[in-house]
């Protein structure tokens, strides 16, 4: 607190004239020198990534490179790696505590990940093997990187590689492997470094010992001030000590990823949470559903109150919708039907309103009714499941299937609902899939009642979300 205080004191009495001759040198010498000299180190990356595995069959690329080809080209990259960021502006990196070797720790957990830039662990950790998406190998030059670091690929969209990935991270980290150290970022996605979001389990999944890595970036992002240059110049890189899990730990890799976030939060002072990402939405996981951190409906409901309409005529356009679509009318809407339909004089608030639900400017008035209602409380719970489930019984037969129900429990929290079996199982455990068994499994299943009794009749405060959690920033999200 101290130290921001100091730089917001220097800031003011700078004189501006100063300032504006700092940005510029930097601005207009500086920048192109340092782009230059970063475009030119990672290009020579690619001969020298291609010509480390050049002429090995298949089979040889699956094991771990030795001899002359591990050396040789290593010790390049490590040179290629340390001159990007120093071209970049990352004069030194200072380092805290020490790195365990293989036999003690064969995975590294790094966090908080805020950006490509986080990379720069890479280089100072010796270049261990990293879990990488598929898209990342299309990348020119990154492709050609991953293949030099034998990275361990997976696809988003293919679970068989999932559980392919799964099981190459356990047979490289046991101890009889001959494969290098393992660096993961157990959140999976970059947030803005204010909280820890949970951990994914799969740097925990092998049950073998991890040292937690903690990255510190001091000074805020200002690329002006002569002082904050400065700061952004360094990296300080913290090896905390080997985390060595109990049995309990081992037999679950949640509670193990668990116990080792906590562990990491306490260290950087910030709070951990237990949401994730998916897409680039923030959601909080209830048995398998996922609930935002902040529904759709209640930005909806913010956006239309803003531009004057008051809860009564929120509601009735919320029935007519209701009747438009029971009438047999597309439910799929444009932004310019959406802007007439809520009687809004801005189109640019119906575009905001789609962009909540949809990638475009169309979107599912059904989606739109139903979490509205829902967060509002328009209508009552019973009522609301009568009229999602009529229009999500694609069959008209009284009977959800899978898809179905992912639909109607879509529309009713706001985001789309991909893993739906563990629900649909616990529904036909109950008999058929009718509307009777759905509004008894959300009203007495010790797990999705907490959808209806926490979730979707709940209201946010302008500082706090519907869970009662700090708004977004509060929570690690950017």
């Amino acid at each position: 607190r101290f130290q921001r205080e100091s730089r917001r004191i220097r800031k003011i009495s700078e004189p501006i004239l100063h300032r504006f001759i700092v940005g510029m040198i930097l601005g207009v010498v500086l920048f192109p020198v340092r782009i230059t000299l970063a475009t030119l180190f990672f290009l020579l990356m690619w001969p020298v990534a291609r010509l480390r595995l050049a002429g090995l069959s298949a089979a040889e690329r699956a094991e771990p490179v030795r001899g002359w080809r591990w050396w040789l080209f290593h010790h390049i990259m490590l040179f290629l790696s340390r001159a990007v960021f120093f071209s970049v502006g990352f004069l030194w990196i200072r380092v805290k505590g020490r790195q365990a070797g293989l036999k003690e720790a064969p995975v590294l957990v790094v966090a908080p990940h805020s950006g490509f830039l986080d990379m720069l662990v890479l280089y100072a950790t010796g270049l261990p093997i990293v879990v990488s998406r598929a898209e990342n190998c299309r990348l020119p030059v990154i492709g050609a990187l991953l293949e030099f670091n034998q990275s361990l690929i997976v696809s988003r969209k293919d679970p068989q590689s999932r559980k392919k990935c799964v099981s190459q991270i356990c047979e490289r980290v046991t101890p009889d492997a001959r494969w290098p150290q393992m660096l993961m970022f157990p959140e999976g996605t970059t947030t803005n470094g204010r909280a820890l979001i949970k951990f994914k389990p799969g740097a925990f999944l092998a049950g073998v010992p991890v040292q937690p890595v903690l990255l510190h970036y001091p000074g805020e992002p200002d690329t002006v001030q002569s002082r904050a240059v400065i700061l952004l110049c360094s990296d300080w890189l913290q090896f905390l000590s080997v985390y060595t899990p109990s049995p309990d730990e081992k037999q679950s890799p949640e509670l193990y990823a668990e116990n080792v976030q906590k562990l990491m939060a306490e260290a950087l002072c910030v709070p951990a949470t237990d949401y994730v990402m998916e897409g680039r939405s923030p959601v909080k996981k209830l048995g398998n559903l996922s609930l935002p951190l902040e529904p759709p409906a209640q930005e909806t409901l913010r956006l239309l109150r803003e531009h004057g309409l008051t809860s009564a005529h929120v509601e009735a356009v919320m029935n007519h919708v209701i009747d438009s679509c029971h009438s047999g009318q597309s439910s799929m809407v444009t932004a310019d039907h959406l802007t007439a339909l809520l009687g809004l004089k801005d189109r640019k608030t119906a575009v905001k309103i789609c962009s909540l639900y949809s990638k475009d400017d169309t979107v599912d008035l059904r989606q739109i009714c139903l979490s509205v209602s829902a967060v509002s409380g328009f209508r009552s719970l019973e009522s609301l499941i009568h009229t999602a489930f009529t229009w999500y019984d694609a069959d008209q037969d009284g009977l959800l299937c899978a898809d179905d129900l992912s639909g109607l429990m879509g529309a009713l929290v706001g985001v789309p609902q991909y893993s739906i079996t563990e629900m649909y199982t616990a529904l036909t455990a109950r008999g058929r899939p009718t509307e009777a068994s759905l509004q008894d499994l959300l009203m007495t299943h010790p797990v999705y009642r907490r959808v209806c009794t926490e979730y979707l009749h709940s209201s946010g405060s302008a500082d706090r979300n519907h869970n009662g959690i700090p708004n977004r920033k509060a929570n690690g999200i950017k």
